[in-house]
């Protein structure tokens, strides 16, 4: 079966998203609710992502190399370190621990 329907209705439906994001007045973008909602949005989808990318494998919970890496790379955030030295925490401890097992 062809994906093509299922391709043309998520693009129409994003355009017309996008065509009511315009249409949206001034008076309510600039209220102070919508801005801080705007605002948080973008942490709130990435720490959604970062969740459902360490935790599951499909439909499944699982507990692997992963949420290591992911502890890691917590505990540097935690530290202040640089963005470079948060990854490679990650990568190196997820790594070890896949080594490990």
């Amino acid at each position: 079966m062809s994906n093509w329907p299922a391709v043309l209705v998520a693009s129409v439906g994003t355009y017309a998203l996008k065509l009511l994001g315009i249409l949206v007045p001034e008076r309510v973008l600039n209220h102070p609710l919508v801005r801080r909602v705007a605002l948080l949005m973008p942490v709130t989808l990435l720490a959604a992502l970062v969740v459902l990318q360490t935790f599951s494998t499909g439909t499944r919970f699982v507990l692997d190399a992963r949420a290591a890496g992911l502890a890691a790379a917590l505990v540097a955030v935690i530290c202040r370190a640089p963005f470079l030295v948060v990854v490679v925490a990650a990568c190196v401890t997820s790594a070890l621990v896949r080594l490990l097992t």
